[in-house]
């Protein structure tokens, strides 16, 4: 087992040689300009390094301090965990779960973030550490010469405009923060988050055009939607047209603006493939076209999130029907969680703190971070054989509390 003081925050020195040895973990190729300096995002202060005596860096880690959304609408303080690799010649030492001990005992005893939340290279890693996949990406992709859009979908009295980056922030900084309260698991993006999205180095396109970026607009000057996208063409060797369009991001404030958006997207000259890797659960597009099995599905888990301190994070969601239940938690990994916690709430607030209670339900902390943002129903955890009841009725009072009405997303890969 590695001695977690071995573990040390990287220093702006250590950068270059940090940030190649994740890009070979990744197996991925280290370009761009933050290979040797350190990213406007990078909180060097919250990293970790594991750093032998011939200089070489074994393991690497890191934490965002950010924001995240939960039912109800609370942006609650989020430890946004990243660049977690550890070297082939150092794997199966324990070497992961003393970076992830380390980092769960900071955020812990800072009391500042009760949740903790990451993208999983590999889904087999984290459920140990208490991680569990909380919100959904439901990518698809389609041929969009042959969507057809119902007769009754909404039409827009706005204009959509393809815009430079400067027109762009203008109008979509401002919207997102007016949405991200409304959807579970979006996070926060101030400036440098903002910058990180709309980089666009030619070397990390893949052969596609430059992003571009579409706004619409009302007639009074209100921006409503934003869209990003960019096309790779592609010909048949007839010499027919084949390109692929992705979708990087969609975001409207109302139907109409919604469907103008899309509308553009899906009619884009050239393209014969729409792909939307990152698109939310339950995407509102399936109900605009009248062909919807033609986006074909390819659904997967994305953000992954911990629950730091149950009481904490149990309080500070909602819940859409009253509960007041004592759930049992286990915990061995951070067991200041583990015991009897009182769960009272309803649609304006809630409560969770210590009792003596006898339990009603009896369940893990990994169960409890997949209910968390709404996204997974206890019900069915309880058919796994993973959430035990003791009081009849618990798991369905808890299920029906726990959801809520829009499925959890996250647009931000980190």
């Amino acid at each position: 087992m590695t001695d977690p003081s071995a573990l040390r925050p990287a220093t702006p020195e250590d950068w270059p040689r940090f940030s190649r040895a994740m890009s070979v973990v990744f197996a991925e190729e280290a370009t761009g300009p933050y290979v040797d300096e350190v990213p406007p995002t990078a909180e060097l202060d919250r990293s970790l390094a594991l750093i032998g005596e011939d200089g070489r860096v074994h393991a690497t880690s890191g934490v965002y301090s950010t924001e995240l959304t939960v039912p109800g609408g609370a942006a609650v303080p989020t430890a946004g965990v990243t660049w977690v690799t550890v070297s082939p010649t150092h794997r199966r030492q324990g070497v992961l779960t003393a970076v992830m001990r380390r980092q769960l005992d900071e955020v812990h005893a800072a009391g500042r973030e009760p949740l903790a939340a990451l993208w999983a290279a590999e889904s087999g890693i984290y459920g140990r550490f208490g991680y569990a996949p909380a919100t959904r990406r439901g990518g698809w992709t389609t041929d969009p010469t042959r969507l057809r859009w119902r007769p009754d979908a909404p039409a827009s009295a706005g204009t959509v405009s393809l815009v430079d980056e400067a027109g762009y922030r203008a109008g979509a900084v401002g919207l997102y923060e007016r949405l991200r309260r409304e959807v579970p698991g979006t996070l926060a993006r101030d400036g440098r988050w903002w910058d990180r999205r709309l980089r666009d180095d030619k070397e990390q396109r893949e052969g596609a055009t430059p992003r571009q970026l579409v706004l619409h607009t009302e007639s009074d000057g209100t921006v409503t939607g934003f869209a990003a996208y960019r096309v790779k063409g592609t010909w048949t060797d007839g010499g027919e047209p084949s390109g692929t369009l992705t979708v990087q991001e969609v975001r409207a404030s109302t139907p109409a603006a919604y469907a103008a958006l899309w509308r553009l997207l899906l009619s884009v000259d050239l393209v014969r493939t729409v792909s939307y890797p990152l698109a939310p659960a339950d995407e509102a597009l399936r109900h605009l076209v009248a062909n919807p099995r033609l986006l074909e599905e390819h659904p997967a888990d994305a953000l992954w999130v911990r629950l730091v301190d149950v009481d904490r994070a149990l309080a500070a969601r909602r819940y859409p029907a009253p509960i007041d239940l004592v759930i049992e938690v286990r915990d061995p990994f951070c067991p200041w969680n583990e015991g009897r916690w009182r769960l009272s709430g309803h649609p304006a607030g809630g409560y969770c703190g210590r009792t003596d209670r006898d339990p009603d339900l009896v369940l893990g902390t990994e169960e409890l971070a997949a209910a968390y943002l709404g996204g997974t129903s206890l019900a069915a955890l309880q058919a796994a054989g993973r959430v035990t009841e003791v009081s009849p009725g618990a798991v369905t009072l808890a299920s029906t509390s726990f959801s809520w009405p829009v499925a959890p997303w996250c647009a931000d890969e980190f």
